[in-house]
């Protein structure tokens, strides 16, 4: 069941210039992508590395999207407050899906342990934190994105097999999954 889904992309930066829609790369590549889920930006916006700036952008975003996406402020620096933004806010985590970005991370560098990703549910929307770098919300992106699709299936209740494509896994240096 081919469905449209409507998300919100939320760049959490301390530079104003990367708040800015017009210079982040990294949330490029995120609309970019989910244009392809077929996905609705129904807002895009960005916010300081602010614990409570964070969860008010991320609890305004839960009423009008059925996918909300984060990029920037998961790692280990002293501003990097994402995780302790939203964790408090899930209903639950998905661990899986935190675990195959950083696995199929460390493929490409050892630094992808150090990343923090988190991905859980708050009131059945799916919220996925990813990290700031471009290369590095590319290669995520990749790495959940044949089962995205099911994942927002299985929130709204449509628990119909999906095509499943073994074909459906992004080789590393290409952005897109086959169409």
């Amino acid at each position: 069941m081919q469905r449209n889904w409507h998300a919100t992309v939320i760049t959490v930066s301390d530079s104003p210039e990367r708040r800015d829609a017009q210079d982040d790369a990294s949330g490029d590549l995120i609309v970019e992508r989910l244009g392809t889920l077929p996905a609705e930006i129904v807002c895009r916006q960005g916010v300081p590395d602010d614990v409570e700036e964070i969860r008010s952008a991320v609890s305004e975003a839960i009423g009008r999207s059925d996918l909300v996406i984060l990029t920037g402020g998961t790692g280990l620096g002293p501003r990097d407050v994402t995780p302790q933004a939203i964790l408090p806010l899930l209903d639950y985590q998905v661990p899986g899906i935190e675990e195959a970005m950083r696995r199929d991370g460390l493929l490409s560098t050892p630094y992808a342990m150090l990343s923090r990703q988190v991905v859980g549910v708050i009131k059945g929307r799916l919220v996925i934190a990813l990290p700031g770098s471009p290369r590095a919300v590319g290669e995520c992106l990749n790495s959940i994105w044949p089962a995205l699709p099911h994942a927002l299936c299985l929130l709204v209740g449509d628990t119909s097999p999906h095509e499943r494509r073994a074909d459906a896994r992004v080789e590393p240096g290409n952005d897109h999954p086959p169409m």
